[in-house]
């Protein structure tokens, strides 16, 4: 993941020590960002476009490893220049920004519902029910992060993961070792013994913490040196033809959920090994798919940006620099593609013109966002 050109220093995530960017993994970020909301739209064709269909892991996993990488690379590589007052307040601070964005989301969010279906229709689809029945006690649980409508789940998690990155980043800087086995420990903790975080009012959270955070401390970890340690790995012909291999098991098992032939085909001593795969739980199969995908895209992709960047990528780059306000236009313009299709035209061409429309306009959005950063400060520079 590391090692593409770089560029000038922002104030977002996703920098190096030395203040400069990796355009790959804005890139990396802003597709994710369009397969979410592609996804996010019910009953969406082009779902078959995404990550989804094709294996045991999403974009979910991309995003969280991502996270923990950038996060690394911008407060971890400041942190010998700003010291650790600085680098805590910067690191709470993007924490109190999630949060944040999470309540003016779910306000806009509830908003929206009211407005299109008198507080009555999409309550339960949305789980925004709660805020016209109860509102007193859904806010209180709100601002205690046990509870989010549909498709916001995975805020509250980033925003618990970013409030305990400076104990991880002194950890790491401690021994970096010792913090990868102490992760790799609570997840189990998590796969053995189901410990959890609550929700409100039953449940636990979607996306727990204690699952996920393995993969925010192995993207860390991996900024952190763990690059290097993996050359090897990396660089191996057989872990890439197992890594395929996987990959092709992994597609075979996620179209027998939808194509219902292929499933008796799988051997019942296969299935009692899998099943099930809890995505909340990030499920060790879930795990090792991404972490085949990822070691199969690290060798697909360009060590450096070469020539100049194709519009499409420039796109991706720009929804990348602005991740936190494009998930929550996303999940906004996923819930007005939910009443179009049901309320207008459910065929296919809806579906495209929803899909590329919300793209579409993430995409102006993410510009005007850059364009206006750049109005007060230096901005990244894709040429």
């Amino acid at each position: 993941m590391a090692g593409g050109r770089k560029l000038a220093k922002t104030d977002g995530a996703g920098e190096t020590g030395d203040g400069r960017r990796d355009l790959r993994l804005d890139a990396c970020r802003g597709l994710a960002l369009w397969f979410i909301f592609v996804d996010h739209v019910p009953d969406n064709s082009l779902a078959w476009l995404t990550l989804r269909n094709y294996g045991f892991s999403d974009t979910s996993e991309v995003f969280v490893f991502i996270s923990g990488y950038t996060c690394m690379l911008a407060y971890g590589g400041a942190l010998p220049k700003q010291g650790w007052a600085t680098t805590i307040v910067r690191a709470l601070r993007r924490a109190w920004e999630i949060y944040a964005a999470f309540l003016v989301l779910l306000l806009a969010y509830a908003a929206l519902v009211w407005f299109v279906g008198g507080g009555t229709r999409f309550v339960d689809e949305t789980n925004t029910g709660f805020f016209f029945r109860e509102p007193g006690p859904t806010l209180l649980h709100v601002a205690l992060l046990q509870f989010a409508p549909v498709n916001t789940d995975i805020l509250l998690t980033f925003a618990i993961l970013h409030i305990c990155f400076p104990l991880i980043l002194w950890m790491m800087m401690t021994s970096a070792t010792l913090t990868l086995v102490l992760s790799v420990l609570l997840y189990m903790m998590v796969q053995l013994f189901s410990w959890q975080v609550p929700a409100w009012p039953s449940g636990e959270l979607y996306f727990n913490p204690f699952a996920w955070q393995l993969l925010f401390v192995i993207g860390a970890w991996y900024a952190h040196g763990g690059a290097a340690r993996l050359r090897p790995v990396l660089s191996s012909r057989t872990i890439l033809i197992v890594a395929l291999g996987y990959l092709a098991f992994s597609l075979f098992v996620a179209l027998s959920w939808e194509f219902k032939s292929l499933e008796g085909l799988i051997p019942s001593a296969v299935t009692g090994l899998i099943y099930p795969i809890y995505k909340s739980h990030l499920a060790p199969v879930r795990l090792l798919h991404f972490f085949a995908l990822a070691l199969v895209v690290s060798r697909l992709a360009p060590p450096q940006w070469r020539g100049p960047i194709r519009p499409l990528t420039t796109a991706m780059i720009r929804c990348g620099e602005n991740s936190l306000s494009m998930y929550c236009l996303g999940v906004l313009l996923a819930f007005i593609g939910q009443v179009l299709l049901t309320d207008v035209f459910g065929g296919l061409a809806m579906q495209l013109a929803i899909s590329v429309a919300g793209i579409a306009i993430m995409i102006g959005a993410a510009t005007l966002l850059t364009w206006e950063s750049q109005l007060d400060r230096r901005g990244p520079r894709l040429f």
